[in-house]
Order: structure tokens, then sequence, then C-alpha cells
């Protein structure tokens, strides 16, 4: 009978160490009271009030008060655009800092975002997310799209010359997507890859992964054929257009 009690209390403790353990994970995601869940966000009306929850995931930029943020949670990701926020307490979003924004959703050439003017309010919890692979929906945009904004990866796939309305640039890159910049005007760059006889463009933004980073000088080392691994946020201009944070050649 002891024994039997022991193991029922040893069962009960461990259940609750695991349930302890969810609410550590699940925890993070959990909304406060008026806070929207991905899903009341994402079907909430464009240029309608949104209040969300989420955790950053990168810093692209920060000027005059304003800083533009790649954020997500465990359902879904949020670009945030522009967001009022002091210089000293954007030094404070650091991967996986929560926060709470409060703005207007909008739309710009198919990208949904939180628009310029939006508050933002640090809290406590912590969400870095993993890299999602997408590559099996590249050409699927009904699916992909589905993981706007997420950090994701791209697996195998072939460098190509850049091409941009049927102009060749005879290269592996360009910077700017018509060529027009450099390196020394820390301009974005522009660079084809193909998977399964398809080619896409993707892209490294210079304010998110400027010309001193790793990211950015491996994809001025890319050479057409190389086969490639990337990680990346998957932004939408009209269309996928990744922002990539990392190339690996295999």
């Amino acid at each position: 009978m002891k024994k039997k009690i022991a193991l029922t209390l040893a069962l009960s403790l461990l259940l609750s160490l695991t349930a302890c353990g969810k609410g550590g994970d699940g925890g993070a995601d959990k909304k406060s009271e008026g806070v929207m869940t991905y899903a009341e966000y994402m079907d909430a009306a464009l240029d309608s009030e949104v209040v969300i929850e989420t955790y950053v995931q990168a810093k692209q930029s920060w000027w005059e008060d304003k800083a533009t943020l790649y954020t997500q949670d465990k359902d879904g990701a949020y670009f945030i655009y522009n967001a009022v926020c002091s210089e000293a307490d954007y030094a404070k979003l650091t991967p996986g800092t929560k926060i709470k924004v409060t703005g207007y959703k909008t739309e710009w050439s198919g990208e949904i975002e939180v628009a310029e003017g939006a508050t933002i309010e640090i809290e406590d919890g912590s969400f870095t997310a993993s890299a999602t692979d997408v590559t099996d929906l590249l050409g699927k945009e009904e699916e992909l799209i589905k993981h706007q904004n997420q950090f994701v990866s791209f697996k195998g796939m072939t460098v190509e010359t850049y091409e941009k309305d049927g102009q060749s640039y005879d290269c592996a890159f360009v910077y700017n997507d018509d060529n027009s910049g450099s390196a020394d005007s820390n301009s974005d760059l522009y660079f084809n890859v193909s998977k399964d006889g398809q080619t896409y463009t993707f892209c490294v933004e210079s304010y998110l992964c400027d010309s001193s980073t790793d990211v950015y000088k491996a994809v001025e080392s890319l050479k057409v054929g190389d086969t490639v691994d990337m990680e990346g946020y998957l932004y939408w201009y009209n269309g996928a257009n990744p922002h990539i944070t990392s190339v690996s050649v295999k």
C-alpha cells in the first residue's frame, strides 16, 4: 500500500512538473486580455486597430524614434513598420524580447504589417523562433503566404545568373535589383536561385544586414552554379521577397 501511495504521489509530482514545463513554453504565447491571437489579427480588416503580443526576432532599423521589427509568436509572424520607439527602448529589443504592439493593420504590395505610428510596450517573456523549412512551398503562393514574415529556411537551391525583366546581368548578384548600387553605398543585394527548374529572386536587405555582415559578404562571394542553404524572413513584395540573413555554400 505504501509503495502504491508513493508511486501515485511520484506520478502526480511528475505530471505537475510536466504541466509547469508546458506552461513555461506555452505560457509565453498566452495572450493578455484584449490582445488578439494571430488568427484574429489576420482576420482583422485592413486599416482597423489591432493589439498584439509578439516577440522580437530581428531589428531592421531605427531612426527619428521609429523602429522597424521582424517579430513572431508560435502561431505566426508580424512585421512592425516604423513603430514609435525611443533609442533607449530600441536597445532593449534584443532577440526574444516580448512586446505589446497597438496600431493599425495595413497592406503594402501584398505585405501585411502593422503600420507606421504604432506604440510598443516591453513585457516579461521570451521566445525565439526556429527556422521553418519552406523550400517545398516555393511556387505555391497560397501555401507560402501563410508563412509571411516568419523566420524560414530554403535548402539545396542553385545560384543562377541574375536576370530581371528578361535582361541578364552575367553575374551571380547585383547591387539593387537593377544593378544601380554598390557596396560602398550599402545597397541591397539581389540574386537568383532555382529549385526544380523554377527560378526565384532573393534579397539581402541592407537595413537588416548591411555590407559589414557575414551574409552580405557571402552573397558577394557567390558563383553561378553554387548550391546553397539559406535562412531569412519571408517578406512579401508583389510575391515572395525573402530577406536573407544567412547563406552557406554546400
